[in-house]
């Protein structure tokens, strides 16, 4: 795509010059977007790489326009060159709002009418915007069903806990799989579900809502698109206020019938539970497997709502083992850290407390993954140093025996190099500190992870707690 092909659309459609083109940040698609002005017209630009993904957007766009129902205008298209022209509706989104509204700490009664108003459009979207939809638009395909569910569940599976080498016995979790799809199939699903109704798709401009990226959605439940906007991993609403929200759209789903909003609460912690579910697989994608900081940060907080669904009894029964994966993921010491609200939404902030965390690994098995979402830290190369392991009385020993550390310390050059390498690490300490950071990662490897780098990490270790306030955490990954 060339800017070339949105200045001739935006000037074509406006006949007004651009003057002014400005990319704006993407979340989790391949598409991009770009802020255009003119003299006296301004739209948001938008390049999607994926024609069906296109098609969709343009199609829902028009039909939902057409109902009545807050969607931004279609100013001009070029669908075959994956190119639009859409209505600027600002930068604030109801994320941005909730955020605002703890800063100014008038946090939650500034954002419930916001959230109770998201939900009277979403009831709208869910029942008013099926009459007339083409659900042939639909990627990748025109029903959350018992397929889509599947779908969702091995996305989990693959990305999320294979990754992390979580244990599991694969016959007895497809299994469940397949017990937990049958389970959701079951809810009444003849309703347009957004897919991925979330704070920061919801557009606060002129004093009401507007609603984008639906191009996912399709016909299904209604449980879904309220899981997906009262458990958002990272804004992270307490369960008091979530519970109150729930109500709240009960009451108006009864309004327009008393039998639904009767169904609706007996399946809807197994759609909470499916969706965080998905989630977590698209964090394992975008966060573990691309690296993007945004959705790494995001898994704390999704992790601690499979918590609270555990901890209330709201996990279905009689998938033991998925459970038990569940129990699993959210004992890993990585998502411990979820009660530090502050420090992960905010993570350049004065004071906040910096952790080190401090690793041994073999090069054989791979460089840790930061997990942290900072995508920083360093990793030093033990194998040029003397090995220990090469003789035979130190082989069934570790970097923490004293044998093997008198081994070590008794050589120039490992000093030398451990002596190097904190000096680099104090100067990103003292910077890190100063500037609010909270997190550190430092990976020491070596062959077999068992001699030098455990003594290496050991000894930062104990150089850092000495010398620093600052929290260290020590993990010798070959060792378990």
């Amino acid at each position: 795509m060339r800017k070339e092909d949105l200045y001739e659309l935006f000037q074509d459609t406006t006949g007004d010059q651009v003057e002014e083109i400005r990319k704006l940040t993407a979340a989790g698609s391949q598409r991009e977007y770009f802020r255009l002005r003119g003299n006296s017209h301004q739209a948001i630009g938008v390049y999607s790489p994926d024609p069906l993904e296109t098609r969709a957007f343009l199609g829902f766009t028009r039909h939902f326009r057409s109902m009545g129902l807050n969607v931004p205008e279609l100013l001009a298209e070029k669908e075959d060159e994956g190119i639009y022209l859409l209505q600027d509706l600002g930068d604030l989104t109801l994320k941005d709002a909730v955020e605002l509204s703890r800063k100014e700490g008038d946090y939650p009664a500034k954002i419930i009418p916001l959230y109770q108003k998201a939900l009277d459009h979403l009831l709208r979207f869910q029942v008013e915007g099926p009459k007339g939809i083409d659900y042939s638009l639909c990627v990748p395909r025109p029903d959350f069903d018992r397929q889509s569910v599947m779908w969702d569940l091995n996305h989990f599976k693959y990305f999320f806990i294979k990754l992390l080498g979580i244990p599991f016995d694969e016959q007895k979790l497809e299994n469940d799989f397949e017990a937990f799809a049958d389970l959701l199939a079951g809810s009444p699903s003849d309703f347009f579900m957004y897919r991925d109704f979330q704070s920061r798709n919801i557009m606060i401009h002129q004093d009401d809502l507007y609603f984008v990226d639906y191009q996912g959605g399709r016909r299904g439940p209604l449980q879904y698109d309220v899981a997906s906007l009262l458990f958002e991993a990272r804004v992270d609403l307490n369960p008091d206020l979530r519970e109150e929200l729930l109500e709240y759209y009960l009451g108006i789903l009864k309004e327009k019938t008393a039998t639904l909003s009767g169904e609706f609460k007996q399946h809807y912690y197994a759609f909470v539970l499916i969706r965080i579910l998905q989630a977590l697989g698209a964090y394992g994608i975008r966060g573990i497997v691309e690296g993007k900081a945004l959705f790494l940060q995001s898994i704390p907080y999704a992790v601690r709502n499979l918590r609270w669904l555990k901890e209330n009894s709201l996990i279905p029964t009689g998938l033991s083992e998925l459970s038990a994966c569940l129990d699993r993921i959210s004992e890993m010491k990585e998502w411990q850290q979820t009660d530090q609200q502050q420090s992960i939404q905010n993570p350049i902030d004065p004071s906040n407390e910096l952790t080190v965390k401090i690793s041994s690994f073999s090069y054989k098995k791979g460089i840790p993954r930061d997990l942290s979402g900072n995508g920083g830290g360093f990793v030093f190369d033990c194998r040029a140093l003397p090995n220990p392991g090469r003789e035979e009385k130190y082989r069934s020993l570790c970097g923490r025996d004293q044998q093997v550390i008198d081994f070590l310390e008794d050589k120039e050059e490992v000093k030398s190099f451990l002596d190097k390498s904190f000096s680099l690490v104090e100067q990103s300490i003292s910077e890190y500190s100063s500037r609010g950071f909270d997190n550190l990662m430092v990976n020491f490897g070596c062959t077999g992870g068992q001699h030098r780098s455990v003594y290496s990490a050991e000894s930062l270790n104990k150089f850092i707690t000495e010398k620093y306030n600052v929290k260290t955490e020590l993990h010798h990954r070959e060792l378990g």
